[in-house]
């Protein structure tokens, strides 16, 4: 695990439930997202998030790439 998810405290969660399955968060599954701690119910939800994030970044990337009339 990172340094950064040991840091982060169940209590500074902006949410209770996990937003992949509707369970209760874990302490062992908070990441940082835009300054705000969000929770998951556990590791594999937490890492589903990143890929997920990751991706659209990725996507929103190459479309302001395109709109610019850029290429990389």
């Amino acid at each position: 695990m990172s340094q950064v998810h040991e840091t982060l405290r169940i209590e500074d969660a902006v949410n209770e439930v996990c937003p992949w399955s509707g369970k209760p968060i874990a302490a062992d599954s908070l990441t940082l997202y835009n300054g705000a701690v969000v929770g998951f119910c556990n590791p594999e939800c937490r890492d589903k998030f990143a890929a997920a994030i990751n991706g659209f970044e990725a996507a929103l990337q190459a479309r302001r790439v395109s709109s610019a009339g850029l290429f990389q």
